[in-house]
């Protein structure tokens, strides 16, 4: 591919790629090995701590790094990065994007795509790196930390529990990207044992509380807002479907937020598991 021409060609072929036959590498590396190419790096939730090692180590030892702006907290950028040259991806394009990410490998420099949160959740990462193979630049993923397991900490609370929450949904609602037919989250709070974690949602959440109760949901359901989880600024607002949305306006959040739908966010009646019970302890007593 050269500068001017469509990464989405180099999309399509890769993706026709996958569909013959799986990358070798699957089977030759683990996440977190040393692996050869550019790495797109999951920077966490927002706490610098919250960076992995091997996050680390990749940044201290970067020559570009592509961050994704504001999304990353500057005092880690501060911590792990002011030796190497910052690009701040907001704004710009794959058409960018790319030669840039290409012609620095190329010339040798050691290039660090870094993500908000972790890459393979709502990241836009493998356009980025179909279009980067394409070009005969390997790439990899290095995971990071989610807000939603950031969210937890915060609540102080688990988001699975027995007998309350035995699965978990990650999801988005309705907007540009998705269609209102491709919104499931009255699905997955209508099945009772799901802790529900909206992404990219906090605008949205009057229209997703009002849908809620228009679909006969018990006003009454547990909902926590987590605004820039793990940040300095980290606030949490807890309420309910009914209520939620009048304290979110209150407090003037219109981006930033995790929002997490469930009893989960309370942590109140759940059951003690089988783990450190009679499971945990079969074979023990000693036979008559």
């Amino acid at each position: 591919m050269t500068d001017d021409n469509d990464p989405q060609d180099a999309i399509d072929a890769q993706g026709e790629r996958r569909r013959e036959d799986l990358d070798d590498r699957i089977f030759d590396h683990s996440a977190g090995d040393d692996q050869e190419g550019v790495p797109f790096v999951g920077a966490g939730p927002g706490n610098p701590r919250l960076l992995t090692v091997a996050g680390k180590e990749l940044l201290e030892a970067a020559d570009l790094v592509v961050h994704a702006g504001s999304l990353v907290n500057s005092e880690l950028l501060e911590a792990y990065c002011d030796h190497a040259e910052l690009v701040n991806s907001v704004g710009k394009d794959l058409e960018e994007l790319i030669p840039l990410m290409r012609d620095a490998y190329e010339d040798g420099e050691n290039v660090v795509r870094l993500h908000s949160g972790d890459p393979a959740i709502y990241g836009a990462a493998l356009e980025q790196m179909d279009a980067l193979e394409h070009e005969g630049v390997p790439t990899y993923f290095v995971p990071g930390v989610t807000s939603a397991f950031a969210a937890s900490a915060t609540l102080r609370t688990q988001l699975t529990l027995n007998e309350v929450s035995n699965h978990v949904a990650f999801t988005r609602p309705q907007g540009k990207t998705l269609t209102a037919e491709e919104d499931h989250i009255s699905e997955f709070v209508g099945m009772g044992d799901v802790t529900t974690c909206i992404y990219l949602g906090t605008h949205a959440v009057r229209d997703t509380m009002d849908r809620l109760l228009e679909d006969g949901h018990d006003p009454e359901t547990p909902v926590a807002v987590i605004y820039h989880a793990s940040w300095p600024d980290e606030d949490v607002i807890v309420g309910s479907i009914d209520d939620v949305a009048d304290k979110v306006e209150d407090a003037g959040y219109r981006a930033s937020a995790l929002v997490v739908i469930g009893d989960a966010v309370t942590g109140a009646g759940y059951e003690r598991s089988y783990l450190y019970g009679d499971w945990a302890n079969r074979g023990s007593e000693s036979p008559d």
